[in-house]
């Protein structure tokens, strides 16, 4: 038996519908990164994020596995963030927003973005 665990799409079953009023109780927005620092603590490798989500969220940190990118690949990229999951503590660090990637077959994250240049905090729909 293979310890190797897959994230390719035909080999993973489907969750159960639950409905559209838990997507709509989710306030997804487009932020940009603004700064990245290295985060050693963290029990995978990850990175420190700093967003901003425009003029009512304000900038909010993350801590996020995105680890496939160098720092300077991530500075000024626009994302889709959930904003209102609640924070929590990694390593000692205060994540407050979750930033949204699709995974790789092997797991690896890669970013969800937008097509177009939109005002940090627009509302994702």
């Amino acid at each position: 038996m293979s310890d190797v665990v897959t994230y390719a799409p035909e080999q993973l079953v489907t969750k159960p519908d639950v409905g559209l009023e838990p997507l709509h109780a989710l306030d997804l927005r487009v932020g940009r990164i603004v700064d990245v620092e290295p985060f050693p603590e963290a029990r995978h490798p990850a990175w420190k994020l700093t967003l901003d989500l425009g003029p009512v969220l304000g900038r909010r940190r993350s801590s996020a596995q995105l680890t496939r990118y160098a720092a300077e690949e991530l500075v000024g990229r626009q994302v889709v963030c959930a904003v209102n999951l609640g924070a929590r503590r990694v390593a000692g660090f205060r994540s407050e927003v979750l930033v949204l990637a699709g995974l790789g077959s092997d797991g690896s994250p890669h970013l969800l973005g937008v097509d177009a240049e939109l005002p940090d905090g627009s509302v994702v729909a």
